[in-house]
C-alpha cells in the first residue's frame, strides 16, 4: 500500500510542474486537429471512391 501512496503523490508533484496550455492555445490546436482529421477523412475517402470506380470498371 505504501507503493502505492508513494506513486500518486509523484503523480500529484509532476502534475504540478506540467505547463498546461492557455485557452487561445487550445483553441487553436483544437482547431488544427479537427481540420487535420477532416481533411485526411475526406481526402481517403474520394481516394476509395476511385479505387473502388476504377475496380468496378475492370471487372465489367
Amino acid at each position: 500500500m505504501q507503493r502505492v501512496t508513494k506513486f500518486l503523490r509523484n503523480v500529484v508533484r509532476e502534475m504540478k510542474k506540467v505547463s498546461w496550455p492557455k485557452r487561445k492555445e487550445l483553441t487553436r490546436y483544437t482547431i488544427t486537429v479537427v481540420s487535420t482529421v477532416t481533411f485526411v477523412a475526406v481526402f481517403f475517402a474520394i481516394i476509395d471512391t476511385g479505387i473502388s470506380s476504377l475496380i468496378r470498371l475492370i471487372l465489367e
